[in-house]
């Protein structure tokens, strides 16, 4: 919700005075304006509105205005019925308050990295007349401060003819490149009105999953880029467990206030600006807004610098969040129009995606919920829809998230990408887009077989186990994306620990063999992986299952844990675990085949529940148990 509260009209302020310098009204400033003219506003909450009301009252003197705006918010007067001809819109980001004019043709977007966007002012490609800009007051040394928003602010002053400034007491001062000098601008408007506020909104359910799945992708000391949107900002709400995080993001809101207060947020694991909140504009309430003022944490700097794809990389554990409209089978990202509809814009997500990629142990995450309107249409789909726009290739993909889990791209064939988005997509869309990838080819036809088993079991059966070295080891149920996870696993293992769990010596897997652990029904079947951390997505150490009898009510069970790992209680760990599984769903006992030499496997089995029972059948035991 945006709210813009009633303005205040001031006296001529004490500072105009002390630097001898001539004010003005806004509507005696804005006749500064020509028909033609090529007019930059600043950004999001900092909009001088007071100087954009007086504009709008001039519209029948105007025409073909160009407004040229990084992001426009709240109330906006340029763009009242009548206006059409007066005012051009001409924006680097679609807000809601302007996307509806962008689509029916009374303006324009240009799709640009955020990066890019200064060189257009300095190259003369969008040569500027004014720039309406909101400051604070000078100082003693006749600075005043850009406050809330840097962002490309600094470059459009530098390259304009004009610089028509409205200051305002309400204007935080801040620290960083949001100096501006008396010098620099040329027609002062002192008028004092609240900054734009926008206040946070209700969260779906869907929304809180994906944040948690964020959240465990963060790990304490990671540097954190936030994009624009509900997602990555409510990601802050679940970070409250990590430690010594810090922030260099284009952008920041009021979430950001508890973190900081709690100590979360403390910067002190940044490679670069140690201890500080770089950022280049904030959007938030008056909370933030008093917190940010003169207050050395927080560093406002430009777009030049935030969203250089070099400094960002240069942060360790650099992890970028944004979002997405769609994503295809192959990993392309369509984040700032559906089909030839545009909805948002490229802003900073391609810089901050690219840069955290280069991090050393960086991660740059694409969230979006698996459906739209309503859960009519999936959002991860096949193939964009004609028209989309690519914001980030197939080859930057790392992480994906939805509110079904996480797939990791980075790395993969188009199969493993496809399989791995399916698994993640919405369950009513499994099925068609399974049968979508087989037909272009993505997935082997046999993957068809398939179709019934792309489940992803709930999160509560997940737990872990802490081993003597302080090892922790998570036991979650098998993800359609493990399959990679799985041929490593068993080509990893001995050639003992193959014979003692498959019954004879296995020199190669088959695609259906690993498909077969992978791809199970969840109703008869249980498959519960051990998992550590890897070098960027978690690594299988450990598989066990059970595959339930229902004319005896007894599962058969089964477990392998890499040879390394062995001799550290995972095995009898896993079978508690399963038993406690089979307890909640009503199972009577397990049954197991276990060649004669296989010792540990025998120990584990006795540590079960209940009474075990045993019978030799040649050099195998067929033993029982039953559960108390």
């Amino acid at each position: 919700m945006v709210e813009e509260n009633k303005s205040i009209k001031n006296a001529i302020p004490e500072w105009a005075q002390t630097f001898n310098i001539s004010t003005v009204s806004a509507e005696e400033a804005v006749k500064k304006i020509n028909p033609g003219h090529r007019v930059f506003v600043s950004t999001g909450c900092s909009q001088p509105n007071q100087l954009l009301r007086a504009m709008a009252a001039r519209a029948h003197e105007l025409a073909d205005v160009e407004i040229i705006q990084l992001l426009a918010i709240g109330d906006i007067p340029y763009l009242e019925k009548g206006h059409k001809e007066n005012f051009k819109i001409n924006s680097f980001f679609i807000s809601e308050g302007i996307r509806d004019s962008i689509n029916k043709g009374l303006g324009s977007y240009t799709p640009i990295l955020l990066s890019d966007i200064p060189r257009l002012f300095s190259g003369g490609q969008l040569a500027l007349d004014l720039s309406l800009i909101q400051v604070s007051p000078p100082d003693n040394n006749g600075m005043c401060s850009l406050g809330i928003s840097v962002d490309i602010i600094k470059a459009a002053i530098e390259n304009s003819r004009l610089v028509v400034a409205q200051i305002n007491n309400h204007m935080p001062r801040t620290y960083g490149d949001s100096a501006v000098s008396i010098n620099e601008i040329d027609v002062f408007v002192p008028y004092d009105e609240p900054l734009i506020e926008v206040h946070r909104l209700e969260i779906r359910d869907d929304i809180k999953e994906i944040c948690i799945h964020i959240a465990a992708l963060i790990e304490s000391g990671s540097t954190l880029q936030l994009g624009f949107g509900t997602i990555p900002q409510i990601t802050l709400e679940y970070l409250k467990d990590k430690r010594d995080l810090g922030v260099h993001s284009e952008m920041i809101s009021d979430r950001i206030v508890e973190l900081i207060e709690s100590g979360v947020i403390n910067g002190k694991k940044k490679s670069l600006d140690r201890g500080k909140i770089v950022t280049s504009f904030c959007m938030g309430t008056k909370r933030l807004y008093d917190l940010i003022d003169h207050n050395a944490m927080f560093s406002f700097r430009r777009t030049e610098y935030v969203n250089d794809i070099e400094v960002i990389g240069r942060q360790t554990k650099m992890v970028a969040v944004n979002t997405a409209i769609e994503i295809d089978l192959t990993g392309q990202v369509c984040a700032d129009s559906l089909g030839t509809k545009f909805i948002s814009g490229i802003g900073g997500q391609a810089d901050f995606v690219r840069g955290a990629n280069r991090s050393d142990r960086g991660k740059s995450i694409i969230a979006l919920p698996s459906t739209a309107r309503n859960g009519k249409i999936t959002r991860i789909v096949a193939q964009l829809t004609p028209g989309g726009g690519v914001v980030n290739t197939r080859g930057d993909i790392h992480y994906v998230v939805t509110e079904f889990g996480t797939a990791y791209l980075h790395g993969k064939n188009i199969q493993e990408r496809a399989m791995a988005l399916i698994s993640i997509a919405h369950p009513s869309f499994r099925s068609e887009l399974l049968k979508k990838a087989i037909e272009y080819g993505y997935v082997v036809p046999s993957l068809a077989e398939v179709e019934g088993k792309l489940l992803v079991q709930s999160k509560e059966l997940t737990t872990t186990m802490l081993l003597d070295d302080g090892t922790k080891v998570k036991f979650r149920p098998i993800h359609p994306t493990d399959m990679t996870k799985m041929r490593d696993l068993l080509y990893r293992l001995s050639e003992g620990t193959v014979y003692y769990r498959f019954g004879w010596n296995i020199k190669e897997f088959t695609q259906k063999q690993i498909q077969n652990f992978v791809y199970v029904d969840h109703r008869k079947e249980v498959a519960i992986v051990g998992t550590v951390p890897g070098a960027a997505e978690e690594e299988i150490i450990a598989l066990s299952g059970y595959y339930l009898d229902e004319k005896t009510n007894r599962a058969e069970v089964a477990l392998v844990v890499l040879d390394e790992w062995q001799n550290r209680g995972i095995g009898t760990f896993m079978l508690k675990y399963l038993t406690q599984i089979a307890q909640k769903n009503g199972i009577r006992g397990f049954t197991a085949e276990i060649h004669v030499t296989n010792r540990k496997m025998q120990t584990v089995m006795h540590k079960s529940s209940g009474t075990v029972e045993s019978t030799l059948d040649g050099p195998v035991f067929s033993m029982r148990s039953d559960f108390q």
